[in-house]
């Protein structure tokens, strides 16, 4: 997956991050927690040397035990509600996985520009066509892609996408 757009729901004024498909059509919103949000609009860290964020402290410490943080995976919707995973890698390349909020694992996989993956029974379930979101494709202009989003969310709520 990637990162097509951070918005606001008008509504709620809950931040929403869109995630796309790299090879397909489909694209999921997700509704973050403001801290994480705030993260992620910063974007990914120029340089090793740029820890302005709660969450870039966790790449070093995990580096300092001998892993490595290679993803984050969304892996479950239960009831309306997103389940995390952080994906590391052991000094053995053997993956070790840890249960984080999705908002936190997607806010160090963009900080870090990691890996984001979703389930496909997720994609299934909730994933929606990335044209019916953004009618002038995911890679238009970005003031055109947040005008049609924003079209999307003003009837849309997070129950939508149970």
């Amino acid at each position: 997956m990637r990162m097509i757009r951070l918005v606001v729901h008008a509504q709620s004024r809950q931040p929403v991050l869109v995630l796309g498909e790299v090879e397909g059509d489909r694209c999921l919103p997700v509704f973050l927690r403001p801290q994480q949000a705030e993260v992620i609009a910063v974007g990914p860290r120029a340089q090793a040397e740029d820890q302005g964020q709660a969450q870039d402290v966790l790449v070093p410490v995990v580096g300092a035990l001998g892993a490595r943080v290679v993803g984050a995976e969304i892996t479950a919707l239960v009831d309306g509600v997103y389940s995390a995973d952080l994906v590391l890698r052991d000094a053995e390349a053997a993956e070790v996985r840890v249960s984080v909020r999705p908002s936190d694992a997607l806010a160090v996989a963009v900080r870090e520009g990691l890996a984001i993956g979703v389930a496909d029974e997720i994609l299934d379930e909730v994933g929606q066509p990335t044209d019916d979101l953004f009618p002038d494709g995911a890679d238009a202009p970005p003031q055109k892609q947040l005008k049609d989003f924003r079209e999307f969310l003003e009837d849309v709520t997070p129950d939508d996408f149970r």
